[in-house]
């Protein structure tokens, strides 16, 4: 999915993860570290820490053979089966969904209405979301993390997380994605699921003590990784994605923000080239 505005091309899901048609909260309790995971168990989820290598596939059959301890992977594409096959090699598994957009290509796509569909995101088949119809988008995202619980994910990644930086076709605020964040990440908690902030760099010192991790696309590219550091600070890792540049472009930086960095195809494929 597409961020039309400062921030680069959201990862994309579903057939072929195509590439955009217009070319544009702290766990209370006590907690036991997990060295196999990178990360700590403990108010009923994970929370991965700084610096925990990473592997994100959106499109075609996930290849489980990559040797990192967390796999991000399509909640809707991969059954309980591939879940539990990760699981048994020792990783831990996030599940994508989209949380922004409307998708034509998506088993429930007739239960949202089309008072809730806005303008075209960029991608076929996508329309943004009036995130403020909590009433309505509610339930909805209630079901989709459902099934990521059901099918035994660690956690979920909530794409589209920042439509008030776009131009949605709905007057969004600030404001009603504050709420709307706040509510996907309470969803996620009462299931047992981490949650991570996808993108929204401005709203992050808000939102840093609600969500256990951050994924970032691009904040290289567009020099903005330094915002990132409040996760870091709470230690909560950030799986940060590039496209375009080079590792060697970032990696240096990357490695004193304490960031989870590689570099991706935009298809979000298997092919990954992380950080050394």
């Amino acid at each position: 999915m597409l961020l039309l505005l400062p921030a680069g091309p959201a990862g994309c899901s579903g057939p072929g993860a195509r590439p955009p048609a217009d070319g544009s909260a702290p766990g209370a309790g006590s907690r036991a570290p997990s060295a196999a995971t990178g990360g700590e168990e403990g108010a009923g989820h994970w929370r991965p820490e700084p610096g925990t290598p990473w592997q994100w596939q959106l499109s075609g059959r996930v290849d489980t053979s990559v040797d990192v301890p967390v796999y991000d992977i399509d909640g809707f594409e991969n059954d309980a089966e591939t879940v539990a096959r990760l699981h048994a090699d020792g990783r831990k598994v996030i599940c994508y969904i989209n949380a922004g957009a409307w998708e034509d290509f998506r088993p429930d796509r007739d239960d949202f209405p089309r008072a809730v569909r806005g303008r075209g995101n960029g991608w076929p088949g996508e329309r943004w979301l009036d995130i403020r119809r909590t009433a309505v988008l509610r339930p909805l995202m209630a079901r989709r993390m459902d099934m990521c619980r059901d099918k035994g994910f660690d956690a979920v990644e909530p794409d589209l997380m920042d439509g008030y930086l776009n131009r949605t076709g709905f007057p969004l605020t600030a404001r009603h994605q504050l709420a709307y964040n706040r509510m996907l990440a309470e969803l996620a908690h009462e299931r047992g699921l981490a949650v991570g902030l996808k993108n929204d760099l401005p709203q992050i010192p808000e939102l840093v003590g609600s969500f256990d991790f951050a994924v970032n696309e691009e904040c290289a590219e567009f020099g903005e990784c330094a915002a990132l550091t409040p996760f870091v600070e709470q230690d909560k890792a950030v799986f940060h994605a590039e496209y375009a540049l080079d590792p060697d472009d970032y990696c240096a930086e990357s490695r004193r923000l304490r960031l989870s960095s590689l570099r991706k195809n935009l298809s979000l494929d298997a092919w990954l080239r992380p950080c050394p």
